[in-house]
């Protein structure tokens, strides 16, 4: 064999390693432990602020990231396994810096979780009742106060029994899925209300300290 044709059968199985090392970092370059860098630093921020990780945010995925993460997981009941994959990253409100979904596919998704959120809470309450409960998680996402994605407000911790009870999970109706389209583009019955409840079931005595603005069907909606 001579040299040139050495070199070309040489860097030829270079590259093709470089190839396959950057598609396995593509599909399974997830946060886990062990881990460093920005989006670990992401990950403990949103688990410092909503109350699951106590330890400092230096982008080092330890065993104290990877409690919090497993006690996240646990309560917004996806997979325990100390991974932040793509559904926590989602809960978290977080977009990995290896997503590859093309914004048509993000806005599809949105719809869709939306859609459910909405039949899950809403079903059987008059139209523009589930359009409202929709804009709430819009008004949310707005909001300094809330994670500011979709994702983020539906699964933050305790904020709807429906992700816990796996409500959330149902395949939503026409009728959810056009109240949350309505809500996306711009539709708003609740004038910027970011809680809602029904007087009926609600056992939270803080929820009725909120300035309620209206009611509609049987879901009160407050700032």
């Amino acid at each position: 064999m001579n040299k040139r044709k050495f070199l070309i059968i040489f860097f030829s199985s270079l590259i093709l390693l470089i190839i396959i090392f950057l598609l396995i970092n593509n599909v399974y370059g997830l946060s886990k432990y062990g881990s460093t860098g920005d989006e670990v630093k992401q990950i403990q921020q949103k688990l410092k602020a909503w109350g699951y990780y106590s330890g400092e945010v230096d982008g080092i995925f330890g065993s104290k990231t990877l409690q919090a993460v497993k006690d996240f997981q646990k309560a917004n009941n996806l997979s325990v396994d100390g991974i932040v994959g793509e559904k926590t990253l989602a809960a978290l409100g977080i977009t990995s810096s290896s997503q590859t979904s093309s914004t048509s596919s993000s806005n599809s998704s949105n719809l869709n979780l939306l859609s459910r959120l909405v039949y899950a809470e809403a079903r059987g309450e008059p139209y523009v009742g589930q359009v409202a409960v929709a804009a709430v998680v819009l008004n949310r996402v707005a909001s300094s106060s809330f994670p500011n994605t979709i994702s983020g407000v539906i699964y933050q911790s305790g904020a709807f029994d429906v992700v816990g009870d796996g409500q959330i999970n149902l395949s939503p109706d026409a009728t959810a899925k056009k109240a949350a389209q309505d809500a996306i583009n711009g539709w708003d019955p609740t004038s910027g209300c970011i809680y809602y409840f029904n007087p009926s079931t609600a056992t939270s005595s803080w929820i009725w300290s909120r300035e309620q603005v209206l009611t509609i069907g049987n879901h009160i909606f407050c700032r």
